[in-house]
């Protein structure tokens, strides 16, 4: 700010000198114009002294209140001159009225009082009196627009104060930008990012945790994140996800969510994943998590190669040389060594062991191979690198900073990272896929069972936001949710605990039945389980619930699903038709045409259903495609008639039987 704030203030200084000149040769209004050379004076006065501080000026109030003062001292320069003695005619014409002279004054003293502010408010460190910056008072500039000076004041303590004024300063920001959606571009347009960044890299942990929720607030504006993205401020949070505090990494971890969630969403998630962000929160995650849940390791009776290995490595930090000891002891505990052909086939299982687990516990050397063209280089970049053994060090001391951490932070760190995975993996299926072929998954396997209510709830958010990507993207479902994938099973079967056993009025059930209905084409026919539960909840009574119920339903009855005969003929067995007949006539609209939907596929796969004809499946599709607000839905009257007619084939006799 040095030269462009002597740029700014050179005008004025000028205007100041000539006053007090024009001042001393006024020959009327003697008086009035010696007052005015008096405030001018000390007004000029305090912007030599503000040259002289020119680089510790705070540049937009700077920019602000020198214009103003530069238009007063312009009109009190026209005003004086006026007062020299060009003979009677002119003296005539150049009368200036009292009031003029008292306006002018006054706007002389506030510019006096602007400046004076300005110069406090862009040294608060100079303070003597060692009780921090304290308040500063509002300038007359601030008469109409008070918070503005108020955010101005804020901003220049953030670049200028001490750690602990920094921290509080941060925190009124936040505070201000909670309350009023204008304050937040106010903060941004003032110049307030690049300070709480910094304060963020440096700060204490207070001015840290203070700044990292500031910015996650600014990040609900999307113009705001727009000019946050160009100041830097994923790289930066990235750095402190790596290294920083525990009580501050979970912050940023929410902030990333904001910033996702509020701004340019596919520009924000490109730049967290080119910046690591996707693997750091993970890592998060998975602390003191997966190690210590080996149940979710046994498939069939006998641990897997890979989720063994997990647990085995997480819980004696081995290194990869002495993985093949720990495969020989896997070996022996569950009996598989005295019938290996020969050392061969160790050394093969040894191998397979080793690949597993830098796919699951994602390797710090090598990340996970790509699919050819899905994935792009720059969504990994980072993950690749070596790591020396200082960098290993780092992490070691790290590791030891978490686990000392109280159980209350830990707790918050798990729930703000599943919220930010969730808010990243919207839509975005090369994060989903780094997301899954890390140990994500199963990590959301064992919050879903043993976290706090915020926890489960963000990370059922993530599991369906992963799925709904999923469902979309072929490659994605076939890598991530193979029914023989431990991980996936894990995941399976917490949400149909879940939905079995959750409260109607839980936040976890309609993320989890999204969820359900999203892998729908990942079940097989002899999975009936997977229906049943959901049938049973459209007698819930709550018409959200049932809505998406039916929904999820009829992804299992929907013509793409290739079993969606045979899933068609589960709903039934389950009782699923007569549900839907009420919900079809009784149900509120919301509900009323997802059940109709449902029940059009179901009657298309299954027309010869005796179940169908005794509650009367027909009559009801007769009767809503008669009604005015079903029909005005997209694709309702294809679908309807569609069902009536294979329905007609075999029931045309209605209520009074059943009839092939």
């Amino acid at each position: 700010m040095d030269d462009l704030a002597k740029q700014i203030l050179t005008r004025p200084i000028q205007l100041a000198d000539q006053v007090v000149k024009a001042g001393d040769e006024a020959t009327i209004n003697k008086q009035e114009c010696a007052e005015i050379k008096s405030k001018t004076e000390k007004l000029a006065a305090l912007l030599r002294q503000a040259a002289r501080a020119s680089s510790d000026l705070y540049e937009r109030p700077t920019r602000r209140i020198i214009d103003d003062t530069e238009n007063v001292l312009q009109k009190a320069l026209t005003m004086v001159l006026r007062c020299r003695d060009d003979g009677y005619i002119m003296r005539l014409f150049n009368i200036i009225p009292a009031a003029a002279f008292r306006k002018m004054i006054s706007q002389l003293e506030n510019s006096v009082g602007d400046v004076s502010w300005l110069l406090r408010v862009s040294t608060p460190a100079g303070n003597d009196d060692g009780e921090g910056v304290g308040y500063l008072g509002l300038p007359p500039i601030a008469a109409n627009e008070p918070i503005l000076c108020l955010i101005w004041e804020q901003i220049a303590v953030l670049m200028t104060g001490s750690p602990d004024d920094r921290a509080d300063a941060a925190a009124s920001l936040a505070s201000l930008a909670k309350d009023n959606p204008r304050y937040v571009k106010l903060i941004v347009e003032e110049g307030g990012v690049n300070p709480l960044l910094k304060l963020v890299k440096e700060g204490k942990i207070d001015g840290q945790e203070n700044a990292a929720r500031t910015i996650g607030l600014l990040g609900r504006d999307p113009e705001s994140v727009e000019q946050m993205i160009q100041a830097g401020v994923c790289s930066v949070l990235a750095n402190v996800l790596k290294e920083g505090s525990m009580r501050v990494q979970a912050v940023v971890a929410w902030a990333v969510s904001e910033l996702v969630d509020g701004g340019n969403h596919a520009k924000c998630q490109e730049l967290f994943a080119q910046n690591n962000v996707i693997r750091l929160l993970v890592s998060h995650l998975a602390f003191e998590t997966v190690q210590e849940h080996s149940k979710y390791a046994v498939v069939a009776g006998r641990a897997t190669s890979m989720h063994h290995a997990v647990v085995m490595v997480s819980k004696t930090s081995a290194s990869k040389e002495n993985l093949p000891a720990l495969q020989e002891e896997e070996d022996s505990e569950n009996g598989i060594a005295n019938h290996l052909p020969n050392q061969m086939h160790s050394i093969i299982k040894t191998t397979m062991a080793m690949k597993s687990v830098k796919s699951v516990l994602g390797d710090e050397d090598r990340p996970p191979p790509p699919s050819p063209g899905k994935i792009p280089e720059k969504s990994y970049s980072g993950i690749s690198k070596s790591f020396s053994p200082a960098h290993q060090s780092r992490n070691a001391s790290v590791t030891r900073g978490r686990e000392l951490e109280d159980p209350a932070t830990k707790a918050y760190m798990k729930a703000m990272a599943a919220r930010a995975l969730w808010k990243l993996a919207v839509g975005n299926a090369t994060i989903c896929r780094v997301i899954t072929e890390s140990r994500a998954l199963l990590c959301f396997a064992v919050l879903l069972e043993n976290g706090d209510e915020e926890t489960k709830y963000n990370t059922a958010m993530a599991i369906m936001e992963i799925t709904a990507v999923a469902e979309e993207n072929a490659d994605l479902r076939r890598s991530a949710f193979r029914r023989t994938s431990p991980a996936c099973k894990a995941v399976v079967d917490q949400l149909f605990r879940i939905v079995e056993n959750a409260d109607a009025g839980s936040d976890l059930l309609i993320p989890c039945v999204r969820s359900i209905g999203n892998l729908a084409r990942t079940f097989k026919s002899a999975e009936t389980g997977m229906i049943v539960p959901l049938v049973k909840l459209l007698d819930d009574g709550e018409p959200e619930l049932a809505a998406e119920v039916a929904m999820a339903l009829a992804k299992f009855a929907t013509e793409d699903n290739f079993l969606g005969k045979e899933h068609s003929r589960t709903i039934i067995d389950a009782g699923g038709s007569k549900l839907l007949v009420q919900l079809a006539y009784f149900g509120e609209k919301g509900a009323q045409i997802p059940a109709l939907v449902l029940l059009s596929y179901v009657a298309m796969n299954v027309p010869d259903s005796e179940q169908l004809a005794k509650d009367e499946v027909l009559t009801v599709l007769e009767w809503a495609s008669k009604q005015g607000n079903v029909m005005e839905e997209e694709d309702m009257e294809g679908l309807l008639y569609e069902a009536k007619s294979r329905l007609e084939l075999y029931q045309s006799r209605g209520s009074r039987g059943f009839h092939v």
